[in-house]
């Protein structure tokens, strides 16, 4: 929610959607360790669905971090897929984890929400004593801080 005034003292506010269908979290490796759907606006999938679908990005992401127009080593891969239907965003950390955000193809900042997802991970995640790194994600601390960024926005 935005607030603004304009000259006189009345406040108005702008509330600003955001519509977020889903977040993917894959390991190093290509493995799926976090799926969250948040909105029924793409066709259900199946977990079988999610783990083809996570390993099938990890693979094109790897090519086409080799593709570059210039001999750059840092070239970091597909980074943005529009379609009519949804927009994904993806995010790689330094570690090799990427972020997957699928949301509506309208969707403005996705660059901020996903950044924002990857500081809620740093948060509620890699600071648990007792998560071990490339493992699935089980933390509800995690689960309930980003429900609550993603939803109330919706």
């Amino acid at each position: 929610m935005f607030l603004f005034r304009l000259r006189s003292s009345r406040v108005f506010s702008l509330a600003v959607t955001m519509v977020v269908y889903a977040v993917l979290i894959l390991n190093k490796a290509g493995g799926l360790i976090y799926q969250r759907d948040f909105n029924p606006g793409l066709q259900k999938l199946s977990s079988n669905d999610y783990l083809i679908l996570a390993g099938t990005f990890h693979g094109v992401h790897a090519i086409t971090s080799q593709i570059s127009p210039t001999n750059e080593t840092s070239s970091s891969g597909l980074e943005v897929l529009e379609s009519e239907n949804f927009v994904m965003r993806c995010f790689q950390t330094l570690t090799g984890t990427k972020f997957l955000i699928f949301a509506e193809p309208r969707q403005q900042n996705l660059d901020v929400v996903v950044r924002r997802v990857y500081e809620l991970y740093a948060d509620y995640v890699m600071k648990n004593p007792f998560y071990q790194i490339e493992m699935p994600i089980r933390s509800e601390g995690f689960d309930r801080h980003l429900t609550s960024y993603i939803k109330p926005h919706q």
